[in-house]
């Protein structure tokens, strides 16, 4: 992978990570109900499944491209238009009902890790932003076990600082999250940055 490589992968990576969305929600939701500590354990989780699944679609994607050409074009396409499409319903999207649980402090780092990384193996959308997404950084078929590391580097660091950046803000300002314009503006912008993302990769591919 070339410099120019990374800094686009981690570019792109900070968009998709700041999308709003499950993973989002579940660790602003810990983090309201207990704290910086425990939802850092739900990030755990959420970074551990985000890279199954990019291991997944690295090692599928990479004998996709090998051996059928006109179909990996296709699936390039197929990731644009989805990623355009999560764009325009996160623009329409109602704000989520994020409330303050109580009783939730007690519960264990294991509890709070499987929350993360179920709620990642539970959202097939996530293999299909990279089944969209990394063609368009990498040459599938000449990744070496280096270029493997760096990748699952850049979406650990990107992923988990985000979402701890989130909880962080939700545990600071509990009413932010809560407050349905601040949704609605946090929605609009990331939809506006995915169907930028789309657009781009429809472009290039």
């Amino acid at each position: 992978m070339t410099l120019i490589s990374i800094f686009a992968l981690t570019g792109a990576m900070l968009l998709l990570a700041i999308t709003p969305g499950p993973g989002v929600f579940a660790t602003v939701a810990r983090a309201l109900a207990s704290g910086l500590k425990h939802s850092a354990f739900v990030v755990l989780g959420i970074v551990t499944g985000d890279l199954i699944f990019l291991l997944f679609a690295i090692y599928g994607l990479a004998t996709v491209a090998t051996n059928l050409h006109g179909l990996f074009v296709v699936i390039k396409y197929i990731g644009a238009v989805y990623l355009i499409y999560l764009g325009v319903r996160l623009w329409h999207a109602k704000p989520e009902n994020i409330q303050i649980q109580a009783g939730t402090e007690d519960l264990s780092w294991k509890s709070n890790f499987l929350t993360g990384l179920f709620i990642t193996l539970g959202n097939p959308k996530v293999i299909l932003f990279y089944l969209g997404f990394l063609p368009t950084f990498v040459d599938l078929t000449s990744l070496s076990s280096l270029d493997v590391g760096v990748i699952a580097t850049i979406v650990s660091l990107v992923l988990g600082l985000t979402m701890l950046a989130y909880a962080y803000a939700a545990s600071r300002a509990r009413t932010l999250f809560q407050d349905t314009s601040s949704q609605r503006w946090m929605n609009r912008s990331a939809g506006s940055a995915m169907i930028a993302t789309g657009s781009v990769l429809a472009a290039k591919a």
